[in-house]
């Protein structure tokens, strides 16, 4: 009875061990473990010469664009070329049936052979009758000196004056005759250089160095006298980009020019390789009222052919180079209710929410003109998690521009 007391005692001491043991255990303060770092991707601030720019959206026209018209009406015997052939100035192109109008020409050469016949007649004409004009004279002075004196009658003398005075208005008329056909010649000589010229108009040949389109008639169409389209040609070898710029831009674009020669760009869509190179070759005069913008071109060699009529390009006109800018890659640019910012990551790999002033975007990269300083460390990937004053983990660099590790 004493022992089973005893064992009691102590189960009840050790139980009373065990719980004071387990509440001071309780009462000691728990520690947190920390976050882990937060990976991020980070850019270095750096200094460079960067262009200043302006972009735009391009349409592509062509250098020239010429709609070939048959000059006579007749049937098409013949087209030379097919469909978006490039062909050169002078290519013959069609051929309009030329019979009718060599036979023209034939019947107006005839006419002007007959008429120079008839002049040399009326030469000889005028030559015989100027010789008979100058024989009556003489016989009607010498019978105005027998008259005079006393040796032949009035009526002798009448007769050989007015002899002479038909003579003189036969050689008028010769002459009148002779006038009327050398006219008549120089009518004809119209009428065959016309009918050479409308028989020339049977050949049709490209005006210039180019590319045909569709072919609107074929051979066999019967046509009318600038009634209907064959087909346009546009000049592609040089060629054009038309843009338009904001108006705010214009000064800008003119103290440039006055300096010299602006490149152009026209970048294709989808990455088509590298741009194509040209140079500003027309202002517009005249801001349209509408857009608050002007129209400029670009005039691109485009020997590649890669520029095409109707196509949309983006355009980069490059002013001038700036240099010693400090830029930092665009994506590093955040927006918050404050305006931008970047996170700056400092030497203990925390960072700091540091706000910015950006003059310009260049592609991927931001000019900043007040907040960094240069070396200092910005990140451009992993903004989603970070707050002022988290740690990060600098991980390897993506595919932008300057990036740091």
């Amino acid at each position: 009875m004493k022992r089973r007391g005893f064992s009691w005692i102590l189960s009840s001491f050790f139980f009373l061990n065990v719980f004071l043991t387990l509440s001071s255990c309780s009462s000691e303060p728990s520690k947190k473990p920390l976050p882990p770092p937060i990976p991020v991707v980070v850019a270095r601030v750096i200094q460079k010469a960067l262009p200043v720019q302006v972009r735009a959206i391009g349409n592509v026209q062509a250098y020239s664009s010429v709609t070939v018209k048959s000059r006579v009406p007749g049937q098409i015997m013949r087209v030379y070329f097919k469909e978006g052939d490039d062909v050169k100035k002078g290519t013959l192109l069609f051929t309009i049936d030329p019979r009718p109008y060599e036979a023209a020409l034939k019947q107006a050469e005839a006419n002007l052979q007959r008429d120079r016949a008839l002049v040399k007649q009326a030469e000889a004409n005028l030559e015989r009758d100027i010789a008979q004009e100058k024989n009556a004279r003489v016989e009607a002075e010498r019978y105005k000196m027998l008259f005079e004196k006393g040796v032949v009658s009035r009526q002798q003398y009448d007769k050989f004056r007015t002899d002479w005075e038909a003579w003189v208005a036969t050689v008028n008329a010769d002459r009148a005759a002779k006038a009327n056909a050398e006219a008549a010649v120089a009518a004809d000589l119209a009428a065959v250089e016309n009918a050479r010229l409308l028989l020339s108009y049977c050949s049709i040949y490209s005006p210039l160095d180019g590319r045909t389109g569709s072919l609107l008639l074929q051979e066999g169409n019967l046509i009318k006298e600038n009634d209907a389209s064959l087909v346009v040609i546009n000049q592609i070898t040089p060629i054009y980009v038309a843009f338009s710029v904001p108006e705010q831009n214009l000064g800008e674009i003119q103290r440039h020019l006055v300096i010299g020669k602006l490149r152009v760009q026209a970048i294709l869509p989808n990455g088509q390789g590298p741009p194509e190179e040209g140079l500003i070759t027309f202002i517009d005069n005249t801001v349209d009222s509408a857009t608050g913008t002007i129209k400029m071109k670009g005039t691109f060699d485009n020997r590649g052919k890669r520029l095409w009529p109707g196509q949309f390009v983006n355009v980069v006109l490059t002013l001038t180079i700036e240099p010693n800018v400090m830029v930092v890659p665009s994506p590093a640019i955040q927006t918050g209710q404050q305006g931008q910012f970047v996170f700056v990551v400092k030497p203990d790999l925390t960072v700091e929410m540091r706000p910015v002033v950006i003059g310009r975007m260049v592609e991927q990269e931001a000019v900043v003109q007040r907040g960094l300083n240069m070396d200092e460390k910005v990140v451009i990937d992993g903004h989603l998690r970070l707050s002022p004053g988290a740690r990060v983990e600098i991980k390897s660099p993506g595919p932008l521009s300057s990036p740091e590790k």
